[in-house]
């Protein structure tokens, strides 16, 4: 195994309950994910939950699942115990309310992830973003922005920060605003070290864990793909995900 793709997904969603079950498609949200990921290359996928409800309906459509501590408060944490003791060399944490991610991305974050890993400064994690959606919100808190480096040495660009608020301030021309999308490339190694890390003021202030890996001085490599419909996080999201569906 050299790629472990791990998906975390919980029942008890704040804004949208039983989530990853949502089925109005004919298959459940966290079967679009799935199968979206098992098109990446070389890669093997594993759903981390800590509902026996969520396990069934992944062992039902001939996923693979592990149950987790349902104490962990970050799907990171989820991925951490479920990959503990992988012989994966990388592992990618895709979320479970990505089910439009193309799998050419995921392919990208690897790439990057490796790339990253031999620069002259390797990266501790690695990311992606995108130009903003013709759908998404810059001003809306759950989207989130990324604000990254110019491209390296090696071609790479690193993450600067990540925030709710609309980032950059628009004042003048030059930048438009990035969106991130959810998903990480870890070492084996960097992931335990980052579920161990402990938690920090920007994290706590935004509720954005990437930014525990920032504050302890650790670098972020990003990569920018092609903008795909956000994450679904409200009742909302969900029924123009439907809709995109059954066109």
């Amino acid at each position: 195994m050299s790629v472990l793709i791990v998906i975390p997904a919980r029942h008890a969603s704040v804004r949208l309950p039983g989530k990853p079950l949502l089925a109005e498609t004919g298959k459940p949200l966290i079967q679009h994910v799935y199968e979206a990921a098992a098109r990446v290359r070389g890669a093997t996928v594993l759903v981390a939950t800590d509902d026996a409800r969520i396990e069934r309906a992944v062992l039902g459509f001939g996923g693979a699942a592990v149950m987790t501590d349902p104490g962990h408060s970050t799907g990171s944490a989820r991925v951490a115990e479920a990959a503990a003791g992988t012989p994966a060399r990388i592992i990618v944490n895709v979320q479970g309310d990505e089910p439009e991610l193309e799998p050419a991305a995921i392919e990208t974050l690897i790439e990057t992830h490796e790339r990253a890993q031999a620069s002259a400064r390797p990266a501790f994690a690695s990311t992606l973003v995108s130009a903003f959606p013709q759908d998404a919100d810059p001003d809306d808190p759950d989207t989130v922005k990324a604000v990254l480096s110019e491209p390296d040495e090696d071609g790479l660009r690193s993450a600067l920060y990540f925030s709710r608020s609309r980032l950059p301030f628009p004042r003048g021309e030059g930048a438009a605003p990035l969106l991130h999308i959810g998903s990480y490339a870890f070492s084996a190694e960097t992931l335990q070290a980052f579920a161990r890390l402990p938690r920090t003021p920007l994290e706590r202030t935004e509720s954005l864990e990437q930014l525990r890996i920032l504050e302890h001085g650790h670098r972020i490599a990003a990569a920018i793909v092609p903008p795909a419909a956000p994450g679904i996080d409200t009742p909302a999201d969900y029924a123009r995900f439907v809709a995109r569906q059954r066109r």
